[in-house]
């Protein structure tokens, strides 16, 4: 049997309470913690690097016998059982798989990032809700999208909440942080067609034609995508509202003109 830990003194605990609490810390190491059975599983199949597993000793058979399904890949995991205390203490949610990984934090940079030629992408501008982040990308990974650009982020990519309401789709799709210019200079080269949702100038969604290469642009909520991307997209979008509201969550705003996006590459049709 493995060396329990027992103690919250132990700096290997210290080490991870520091990476579920500062993004600091995250960005620091190049580490982020993964919770969850299907979250771990989507940070496995996307080869992820896992550094550590801390586990629940009275879990040691499932979380074992979970992990030996992977190997050869992670002969070189370093595994510790912790005590119920212990373990109550780092993990950040109730009725858990019984196993948190330490992982490297994977890095997607524009320079390695390849599209094909009618790609279809998200731009993101200043998101700053965990949930509605992960949401989104749970649809992207449903769509098949290519990659999601992150414009000047108000929330940390590997916050615990963006990788829970993600379920570990993080790990599965390309997620690029960079400012809007760098975004813009990228799309542009590639002769992306922009459209941009908006309340004003716009047309029904509905309406465009996505089977060439296009971004979908997106911004918060409260505020909508700043002038920087109204002044530069080919076309503003909207999603009609029937009722008294004028706009919805982002994240149900993004599945609704992703999936009909995916609706016309599938069918052929506009």
């Amino acid at each position: 049997m493995s060396e329990i830990i027992t103690s919250l003194q132990n700096p290997k605990i210290k080490q991870i309470l520091r990476l579920q609490e500062k993004a600091s810390e995250r960005k620091k190491q190049k580490l982020t913690l993964v919770e969850g059975k299907i979250e771990i599983g989507m940070a496995i199949s996307a080869s992820v690097a896992i550094e550590s597993v801390f586990y629940l000793q009275s879990k040691e058979k499932e979380v074992k016998s979970f992990f030996t399904e992977q190997l050869p890949k992670y002969t070189q995991t370093n595994f510790w059982a912790v005590s119920e205390n212990v373990f109550t203490k780092i993990a950040y949610r109730e009725n858990s798989f019984g196993a948190i990984c330490v992982v490297q934090t994977p890095e997607n940079t524009l320079q390695s990032l390849i599209l094909s030629e009618n790609a279809l992408v998200l731009v993101l501008e200043n998101v700053e809700k965990p949930g509605n982040l992960g949401a989104i990308l749970r649809t992207a990974d449903a769509a098949g999208i290519e990659a999601v650009f992150l414009c000047n982020p108000q929330t940390d990519l590997f916050n615990p909440n963006v990788i829970r309401a993600s379920l570990g789709c993080i790990f599965t799709q390309k997620v690029i942080a960079c400012t809007n210019q760098e975004a813009f200079d990228f799309l542009q080269k590639r002769n992306f067609q922009l459209l941009a949702t908006a309340l004003t100038a716009s047309v029904p969604y509905t309406k465009m034609d996505y089977r060439k290469a296009t971004a979908i642009i997106m911004g918060t909520e409260a505020t909508g995508l700043t002038n920087f991307w109204l002044e530069k997209s080919h076309q503003n979008i909207i999603i009609p509202m029937r009722g008294k509201i004028d706009s919805m969550n982002v994240s149900v705003s993004a599945a609704i003109v992703v999936f009909e996006a995916v609706r016309q590459r599938e069918s052929g049709l506009g």
